[in-house]
């Protein structure tokens, strides 16, 4: 696979680097985009370059995941994950910006709205609400919370997380999983901090966690462009809180396109099409 044409940098935040892929020329308002818990920028480079034709676009790895740096501290608070995007604002001189948040950065991207409304532009949440359904909140917990600390060889990260290990070397999975894997010591770690492996390992224990913000009172309160979209297999945001959605704050755009939880991966050319028209309404 032939990666889109972009630049790469890092900003400090927190005595943390933060790792970000910059695309297109300043235009219209810009995008930040902002990776889920299994994915990192990586995976949104070929819908980031699509969506730079006519403004910047920055695609960044979360404390913790890619490229970015990790905190010893484990300081992975939606607090910390919020201010990382700030100062990924700040850093870019974008007064303000328009977040496109995937799953777990939905989250980030939910909260930030709140937090700093007078930063974000719009929103678009992509598979993500406030409600997770259960089986694929079950399916996460099970397959991170059970994951190693290391991995014998990329064909073992593939075949644990459910790929077909035996992938060419020009696959674009395959180079995708070789990306997100670090050498260590003859062995691979997958570039994601185990904290957060240990916290589902925690949740398969039942030990509960406490919730750090009230979501659905963000989603009450959100005044600016909002886009919810759910992929129409996905099994973590289920077809009937998309009319809650509605009904908690009929201001959001509600909308619905072919694919799972990946919709990045899955339908990048829907997305993508998705994305721009709701760009033209901010």
């Amino acid at each position: 696979m032939t990666l889109a044409e972009h630049t790469t940098a890092k900003v400090v935040h927190d005595d943390l680097e933060i790792f970000y892929r910059r695309f297109g020329k300043p235009g219209a308002c810009p995008v930040l985009i902002v990776h889920g818990l299994s994915y990192f920028s990586y995976d949104w480079i070929a819908v980031a370059h699509a969506l730079a034709k006519d403004r910047e676009v920055v695609a960044i790895d979360m404390r913790g995941f890619g490229d970015s740096g990790r905190s010893p501290e484990r300081h992975y608070r939606l607090k910390d994950f919020s201010g990382d995007l700030i100062a990924v604002l700040d850093h870019l001189q974008w007064p303000r910006a328009i977040l496109v948040g995937h799953s777990m950065g939905g989250r980030v991207s939910l909260c930030t709205a709140a937090w700093h409304q007078q930063r974000v532009a719009g929103l678009a949440a992509v598979d993500f609400a406030p409600d997770v359904a259960a089986e694929g909140r079950m399916g996460v917990a099970q397959r991170i919370g059970n994951q190693p600390d290391f991995f014998e060889s990329v064909d073992h990260a593939l075949q644990y997380h459910g790929h077909n290990p035996a992938l060419p070397a020009d696959a674009p999975l395959r180079k995708r999983y070789e990306a997100f894997l670090k050498p260590v010591d003859g062995k691979f770690e997958l570039k994601r901090d185990l904290h957060f492996r240990d916290g589902f390992r925690d949740v398969l224990q039942g030990i509960k966690q406490a919730p750090e913000a009230d979501l659905w009172s963000m989603v009450r309160g959100l005044t600016m462009p909002t886009l919810f979209l759910r992929g129409s297999h996905s099994d973590m945001f289920a077809p009937e809180t998309m009319d809650k959605l509605r009904r908690e704050n009929p201001r959001c755009e509600v909308q619905e396109i072919d694919g799972g939880h990946n919709l990045a991966g899955d339908n990048p050319q829907a997305l993508t099409a998705m994305l721009q028209t709701f760009f033209q309404t901010i």
